[in-house]
């Protein structure tokens, strides 16, 4: 099958820049092949596709969406998806919860605050490594959120991973890491992050680091988005142009005994397959993993008297039906002069209707001076 293709990795090269090997802007239908021909011409899914590539479309919305927020790619693989699933089996990963966890774990109506967690000596994967510290809405109702963080201490050799519940926003705080996924290589490091979406297959390894820790974001609802900028007007905070989409890339394994792990319904499954199921030679579409460096963010803020709200500091959000309201709005208080005239001083406090969860990554938070460290 596919004789034609013969080589374990292939990257594409579209771009001689700081931004090599990834595709730039946000939610853009892009096209990328790893061997040359590889993408139909004129047509998504020909009677023979090249190479003798298999095609199929992941969608990440309904078919009826409307065009601004339809999302679809057509990917082109050795192998169809079909052969890429055998009989699953229920798996237990015991600390990777799924929301609703209310009444399991009864807490103490109160702030909370915690040390780092240690990164332990065990052999951890990406998958293994995950523990749920909050969750919110219900997994089985696309409503929600859940929020882990995760250890690696080692790679997920012949190991892969999709979630089906929800697209999965990383943000590392310790060690770098590689995600290889069906449309091709993400690597991150501290100080920036990636979106899995929902469906995606991939591993992750550790990428130089022999260790690595961070936080994940698991998004049941609408994807996310970059935030309307209202009077801000047409530039500032993330600009679409920085966030980075992956060119094709594949893996080739035959014969090898690999494991795919299926997060559904917040249980998990896994199945035994004899190949690697990464291996899509090129894709074309808007549905794609991506990544964005937090440093490239833009702030605005108060330059005479008085307290802006956070939401000026918003990267992404998932939005709910409502206008102005959100599902998951991702924040961060960037690196930025702090300057106004007779107005109050931090560390300050407000209630607010949506729950709130800070991590640091690097440095000192204004408004938490003390006791507050990264991890």
């Amino acid at each position: 099958m596919n004789e034609h293709v013969n080589e374990r990795v292939v990257v594409a090269q579209t771009r001689a820049t700081y931004n090599e090997g990834y595709m730039p802007g946000f939610g853009n239908d892009f096209e990328t092949e790893a061997l040359a021909g590889a993408l139909p011409v004129g047509q998504n899914s020909p009677q023979r596709c090249p190479y003798g590539l298999y095609a199929e479309q992941l969608s990440g919305t309904p078919f009826t969406a409307p065009r601004e927020t339809n999302k679809r790619s057509w990917l082109y693989r050795m192998r169809p998806t079909v052969q890429h699933i055998s009989s699953f089996k229920r798996t237990e990963l015991a600390l990777f919860r799924s929301a609703p966890t209310v009444g399991e774990d009864t807490l103490p109506l109160m702030p909370l605050r915690w040390d780092p967690a240690t990164i332990p000596d065990e052999a951890l994967t990406f998958l293994s490594g995950i523990r749920t510290i909050a969750t919110g809405g219900d997994v089985h109702t696309q409503t929600g959120f859940a929020i882990h963080t995760y250890a690696v201490t080692e790679s997920m050799t012949d190991a892969y991973f999709y979630n089906a519940d929800g697209e999965m926003l990383i943000v590392p705080e310790v060690g770098a890491l590689r995600f290889f996924t069906e449309f091709g290589l993400v690597d991150i490091a501290p100080g920036e992050i990636a979106v899995m979406p929902r469906g995606v297959k991939f591993k992750v390894d550790l990428n130089g680091d022999t260790k690595a820790r961070g936080y994940i974001c698991e998004n049941y609802g609408q994807h996310f988005t970059c935030p309307e900028r209202g009077p801000i007007g047409a530039n500032c905070l993330a600009n679409r142009r920085d966030f980075l989409t992956p060119v094709a890339a594949f893996e080739r394994k035959d014969g090898t005994a690999c494991e795919l792990t299926v997060k559904w319904g917040g249980a998990f499954h896994v199945c035994e397959i004899a190949h690697s199921p990464l291996d899509v030679v090129a894709w074309h579409g808007n549905y794609a993993p991506y990544k964005y460096n937090l440093r490239h963010f833009s702030p605005v803020g108060p330059t005479r008297n008085d307290h802006a709200d956070p939401s000026i500091f918003t990267v992404l959000t998932a939005p709910l039906g409502e206008p102005g309201t959100a599902n998951i709005d991702f924040v961060i208080f960037p690196p930025r002069w702090l300057v106004s005239e007779d107005s109050f001083r931090p560390p300050w406090y407000h209630m607010n209707v949506m729950s709130e969860f800070m991590g640091l990554i690097e440095g000192v938070y204004d408004a938490k001076p003390e006791g507050f460290v990264p991890g």
